[in-house]
């Protein structure tokens, strides 16, 4: 009976550090994944990336990024381009010590997105540009945070959901105009879930990508929308001032 209870508390006790031991790691490796971003992060879009807090638990797969902010390339007047709330993400745990890490859900809320510039020339464009030739040059990135593994991390995102996204509009052109969009939401599914899936750097890209691609289809659907409507009241306008002119005429003919 003594034995059996001296083996229970040793099963208890090394339960107990092994939680701890997961939950220290957590920490850690939050720290790490927070110094990699705004590390990692201004190498592929050469500007400034900083992100408030990290948090990871192994215990239930389950990881939290706070207020990430990617500035604006230089020559823009607004400080950020992109301002993230918040990125919760749920992750397979046992796939954190294999090659392939399985994120089973992505959901990034509450983006503030700034548009600044023209259709032909604007902040997003630039910096997705720059995470295009970034990719397209150098593959890998390094983070400079710890030795470089000898084979690269891959990727599995089964389900990715922005949602609640903002834009704020600068548009210098085709119009002067300051506004403000509602962005739909955008959903991907099944991102290298063939394969030994992708790196770091496409995931990053892809998510980039569908960021600003959606605020630029949208600012351009409104643009358009400003034409015509700017186009209309040119219209109507012209036809206002043919019929005064007429109705003058008429009078001027009656008298």
């Amino acid at each position: 009976m003594i034995v059996k209870r001296i083996i229970t508390t040793i099963v208890l006790i090394v339960v107990v550090l092994l939680i701890v031991t997961l939950i220290v790691i957590g920490v850690n490796m939050g720290r790490i994944v927070k110094k990699g971003i705004e590390v990692y992060g201004p190498q592929m879009t050469q500007t400034t990336v900083t992100v408030d807090t990290v948090t990871l638990s192994i215990l239930t797969g389950s990881a939290k990024v706070t207020k990430l902010d990617v500035g604006n390339p230089q020559g823009y007047k607004s400080p950020e381009a992109i301002d993230v709330g918040t990125i919760a993400v749920g992750v397979n745990p046992m796939s954190l010590f294999s090659d392939k890490i399985v994120i089973r859900s992505f959901k990034l809320e509450s983006a503030q997105v700034t548009f600044e510039g023209g259709l032909g020339g604007n902040n997003l464009s630039q910096i997705l540009d720059n995470v295009n030739s970034t990719g397209n040059s150098s593959g890998t990135l390094s983070t400079n945070v710890a030795a470089q593994p000898k084979s690269e991390k891959k990727y599995e995102v089964d389900d990715l959901l922005i949602s609640g996204a903002k834009a704020d509009v600068i548009l210098t052109s085709p119009v002067q105009r300051q506004v403000s969009l509602t962005l739909p939401d955008i959903h991907l599914t099944d991102l290298g879930t063939s394969g030994d899936g992708i790196t770091a750097t496409d995931l990053s890209r892809r998510i980039l990508s569908a960021i600003i691609t959606t605020t630029i289809e949208t600012v351009t659907k409104d643009a358009i929308n400003l034409d015509q409507n700017a186009a209309t009241l040119k219209q109507a306008g012209q036809n206002a001032a043919g019929q005064l002119k007429n109705a003058a005429q008429g009078l001027l003919k009656n008298h």
